[in-house]
């Protein structure tokens, strides 16, 4: 019973956190817009680099983003661990609670980004071997291929298949870890759709403000 009373909490605070949205902050806070009016409307770090330029202000998103989601899944992973010895289950389940979050923010009207920084910062608690691996295999597809949607959601396939050979504490953690990569992937489905197109942007490090 208590074990379920401490996974709500965790859920609920996970879920509320994530839904803070570092792309809507700054670029209110800073240029006195709203970045979900800007670019391809999408409130995330890749649209916020691309509408603005990669400064000060574009770090300060992923920043928050990190932080939103390095806090809550740090002590869940604590709690889980202290109580119950389940510290990677515990981090992977506030992770997951977070992406949802920034995907869906009860903030912002259910209308939220991507999740990818918010799964990037999940993994590191999860198992730094398999977090090694996803950024290899990001920035490699990154290079090649210049498109941000394919080298996140390549990335973020990864991370369970990744898991999956290196190990795990608990059969829910690798459950978790591909209901995480699914997440970003469906949330990538616009990008998938102009990338057949033709449509889709390039990561650039300019900025076309």
């Amino acid at each position: 019973m208590m074990m379920s009373v401490n996974l709500l909490v965790i859920a609920v605070v996970s879920y509320v956190l994530g839904g803070v949205n570092g792309a809507i902050i700054m670029s209110q806070l800073v240029y006195h817009e709203d970045i979900r009016k800007s670019g391809s409307n999408n409130p995330g770090f890749t649209n916020f680099k691309r509408v603005y330029g990669l400064n000060a202000a574009a770090w300060s998103v992923m920043l928050i983003d990190i932080l939103k989601t390095a806090v809550p899944v740090f002590a869940s992973m604590l709690i889980m661990g202290y109580a119950y010895d389940l510290g990677q289950f515990g981090a992977q389940f506030a992770g997951l609670f977070c992406m949802l979050g920034h995907c869906f923010p009860v903030w912002y009207g259910f209308k939220g980004g991507k999740a990818f920084i918010a799964g990037f910062a999940t993994i590191w608690f999860v198992d730094w071997r398999m977090t090694l691996i996803a950024m290899a295999i990001f920035f490699v597809v990154l290079f090649v291929g210049k498109y941000m949607s394919v080298a996140s959601c390549t990335a973020a396939l990864s991370c369970p298949i990744a898991l999956f050979y290196l190990g795990y504490s608990n059969v829910w953690v690798e459950v978790l870890a591909i209901a995480a990569a699914a997440l970003v992937i469906v949330r990538h489905y616009p990008n998938f759709v102009k990338l057949a197109h033709g449509t889709e942007s390039k990561f650039s490090l300019s900025s076309k403000h």
